[in-house]
């Protein structure tokens, strides 16, 4: 990486908030790594922005260091965008496995991903951590226990880092969204498209450009500057509970 461009690195970025924000990132003049586990998609998009694709599976420690080994010594930005959401039970009928790998993903993720990078932003002399969270880690619904357990857990971890990295050269920032349509719902209801649609029926949701516009934002204001928290719903959304439907 050594073209004279900052060095970004954005995990789960084979679709959604992660590929708009490898775009975004790469149209601000950052030289891009995009990481997530299909490797064919990551091609195409590290073809499209000049970027750099390593195949990536935040759960897998190895796999994390390999990512850490493509990056290099130096990185500027860390993009902890890999995650999701598995089924929608109540706890007294919960997945116990859904429920790790929630944990794994959305919380160890970051953990393996950002200690993994650390000494690479440090070395840039001006990191910054970006943890793509969500609105379910500061409410929780119905249904929801497994992942927004997950999602508090991730913002405990960002929270703590921003406090346990104070006074290095290294800003800490959460970005946390509202509905967004995306493969998210897709993915947590096993490919089950029309259930997956009702979840935006009737709203105009966020995109994953506007997720991305809130990473591009953070990153690139003065390095003095540091954003803790980005909450971003869409007009239609009041809350984690609270959305209004049109006919």
């Amino acid at each position: 990486m050594t073209d004279g461009r900052r060095v970004a690195v954005v995990t789960g970025a084979s679709a959604g908030i992660g590929a708009a924000t490898a775009r975004r990132l790469a149209a601000e003049g950052f030289r891009v790594v995009v990481g997530a586990r299909r490797r064919d998609r990551l091609d195409a998009l590290a073809a499209e922005i000049g970027g750099t694709a390593v195949t990536l599976d935040v759960t897998s420690a190895e796999s994390v260091a390999g990512l850490a080994d493509a990056v290099g010594g130096v990185c500027h930005l860390l993009v902890n965008n890999a995650g999701g959401a598995l089924g929608l039970s109540p706890v007294e009928e919960a997945d116990a496995e859904q429920w790790r790998w929630m944990y794994e993903a959305n919380v160890l993720g970051v953990v393996r991903v950002t200690q993994a990078l650390l000494p690479a932003l440090r070395a840039s002399g001006d990191g910054h951590v970006v943890v793509v969270g969500s609105i379910a880690g500061r409410a929780t619904y119905d249904g929801g226990g497994g992942y927004t357990a997950a999602k508090y857990a991730a913002r405990a971890v960002t929270e703590t880092l921003r406090g346990e990295l104070l006074g290095e050269p290294i800003r800490v920032t959460e970005v946390a969204p509202g509905l967004v349509e995306t493969e998210f719902s897709l993915v947590r209801f096993a490919g089950d498209a029309e259930r997956a649609g009702k979840v935006y029926a009737g709203i105009t949701p966020l995109v994953a450009e506007d997720v991305a516009d809130c990473v591009s934002w953070a990153a690139t204001r003065p390095s003095h500057v540091n954003v803790d928290l980005i909450v971003v719903k869409p007009r239609d959304q009041a809350s984690v509970t609270r959305v209004h439907r049109r006919e």
